[in-house]
C-alpha cells in the first residue's frame, strides 16, 4: 500500500484499524503525519484518503470501549460538529499524539 503524502510530510504512527459509521465496520488504517490525520482503506494505492482530519478542525478526542469492556475506542470530534469513530490498538498512544498535534 502506497500513500501520496504532501510536501515535507512524515509518517509518525500508522495502524489497522476499523471505522464505525452507520452500523457499518469499514476496514482500513489510520494514519498520523506531521501535518494531519487520515483515514484510508486496504488496497494497494490510495490518491485520496477516505477521511482526513487536519489540526485545526479537530474539536476534541473522545475515548470509548468496545462491547462494553475493550478499550480500544477512539472518537474524533470535528469543529462542524460531527463524530468520527475508530476502533485502533493503543489508543492511548493514539490520543496523547493527535492532542499534541492542536
Amino acid at each position: 500500500m502506497t500513500v501520496n503524502l504532501n510536501a515535507n510530510e512524515t509518517v509518525i504512527k500508522a495502524g489497522d484499524s476499523l471505522h464505525l459509521a452507520n452500523d457499518q465496520k469499514i476496514q482500513g488504517k489510520l494514519i498520523l503525519t506531521n501535518q494531519r490525520l487520515f483515514f484510508t482503506l486496504f488496497g494497494e494505492s490510495i490518491e485520496k484518503p477516505l477521511l482526513e482530519f487536519l489540526p485545526a478542525h479537530i474539536k476534541e478526542l473522545l475515548f470509548f470501549n468496545t462491547m462494553r469492556i475493550i478499550p480500544n475506542g477512539l472518537n474524533i470530534v470535528t469543529k462542524d460538529g460531527k463524530e468520527h469513530k475508530f476502533t485502533i490498538k493503543k489508543r492511548d498512544e493514539w490520543g496523547s499524539m493527535i492532542n499534541k498535534m492542536y
